[in-house]
């Protein structure tokens, strides 16, 4: 039985102890005895998750193993915005220096798959993307990172800034981003008739941040969820943020949510502190598919945060006053499942079949791993240990 491991004394999902198979990079079912040649890995119990996923990232931008960024940057989004645009250079902020630290810590804390949104914008043009973009090769045997040309700085505000998303693309960047469409390029309309178009033209899902808060939000909310169906792009576009859906008006939320799922559109949330932010149970037991990602992490915007997606899981939990077990096995769920729907990730899961991508956990149920966030034992990508006791094997720059 060539490429094979057995791997005894594990718990699945935290269910009885048993020993998981895997193949040539694939579960594969125990049926019967397994000859004496294959290896055996003692698992001691532990918890068997599959691979955590990032879905919504920012690699091109930590500023982790830099000297500490004191931040003094004003509160709106446009402060941000500018601010890191002018820091970016000054700091020598280089995006595949940056993105190869964060993966390689992604990859220690037992990340299988993230998706980055990485900066286009005309300052920089499209080095962040190829940064990235060679970092994702250098690392591609650990991990899989999917690449979204986002226009941070605007879209239709910032002329062309539009032919490089198309030059990202072009590139093989994964996703055409997208931006606050009423709020930052101040033309809805324009905005969306923009991205839709590159997204139809290199046959591209979509990933839109919406900050906007309130009514705004919740109009360009609708105008999305209209071109979708108008375009019958169901399940190929992810709303990020979506902070309108925290709005107190329940009959409107309600309106949203019925159009949602009609649209096959995803929602991605944080559980961020600062902002309403959507009711991840009311989503998922509404059928709207709901994903997580850690943003961004110690960079120009904030220094807090760490690539774990079990410590998201948990502010995610936190947010939601997730307390119960089954609530935060939903939160775990969102940061495993529902994220590989949102990225469409094909044989992902424990099941015979799927990749073994997979992270064990000294933990007794799912609840705990989320609350304790143990030092991951063992993390697995395609049948291959990529990390032992919270240390990755391969290095960063």
């Amino acid at each position: 039985m060539d490429n094979a491991t057995l791997y005894t004394h594990v718990r699945p999902a935290g269910g009885a102890s048993t020993s998981v198979l895997v193949r040539n990079g694939r579960f594969e079912a125990v049926d019967g005895a397994v000859p004496d040649s294959v290896p055996r890995v003692d698992g001691g119990g532990a918890l068997l998750l599959p691979g955590l996923i990032d879905a919504h990232a920012h690699l091109d931008k930590t500023m982790y193993g830099m000297p500490w960024y004191r931040n003094e940057v004003g509160p709106r989004l446009i402060d941000k915005i500018e601010n890191e645009r002018v820091e970016k250079r000054r700091l020598g902020i280089d995006p595949y220096r940056q993105s190869a630290r964060q993966i390689v810590m992604s990859v220690a804390d037992g990340t299988s798959h993230i998706r980055s949104h990485v900066d286009v914008d005309t300052d920089i043009g499209v080095a962040a993307i190829e940064g990235v973009m060679r970092a994702r090769d250098q690392y591609r045997d650990q991990i899989d990172v999917q690449i979204v040309a986002f226009p941070q700085s605007g879209l239709l505000i910032r002329p062309g800034t539009l032919e490089l998303m198309e030059q990202a693309l072009r590139l093989g960047a994964d996703v055409v981003g997208g931006l606050d469409p009423a709020g930052m390029d101040r033309d809805p309309k324009g905005h969306l008739d923009a991205i839709f178009a590159l997204a139809d033209k290199h046959g591209k899902p979509i990933d839109i941040h919406l900050h906007e808060a309130g009514e705004l939000g919740a109009f360009s909310m609708q105008m999305t969820i209209d071109r979708v169906l108008a375009l019958g792009m169901q399940g190929k576009v992810t709303l990020s943020h979506s902070f309108c859906l925290g709005m107190p008006d329940a009959q409107a939320v309600q309106g949203l949510v019925d159009g949602l799922l009609e649209a096959g559109v995803h929602i991605m949330t944080t559980g961020s502190a600062s902002r309403p932010v959507p009711n991840v149970a009311r989503l998922h037991a509404a059928g709207v598919i709901v994903c997580t990602g850690n943003d961004g992490m110690r960079d120009t915007w904030g220094p807090y945060g760490k690539p774990d997606m079990l410590e998201r899981t948990m502010l995610v939990g936190l947010r939601n006053n997730f307390r119960r077990d089954d609530e935060l096995a939903l939160a775990l769920h969102v940061a495993t499942y529902g994220n590989a729907r949102v990225m469409d990730l094909a044989d992902y899961g424990l099941a015979p079949g799927c990749h073994a991508d997979f992270v064990l956990v000294d933990a007794e149920t799912v609840a705990e791993a989320i609350v304790s966030r143990p030092v991951r034992k063992l993390v697995v990508k395609r049948g291959q240990v990529v990390a032992r006791d919270g240390r990755a094997l391969a290095e960063a720059p």
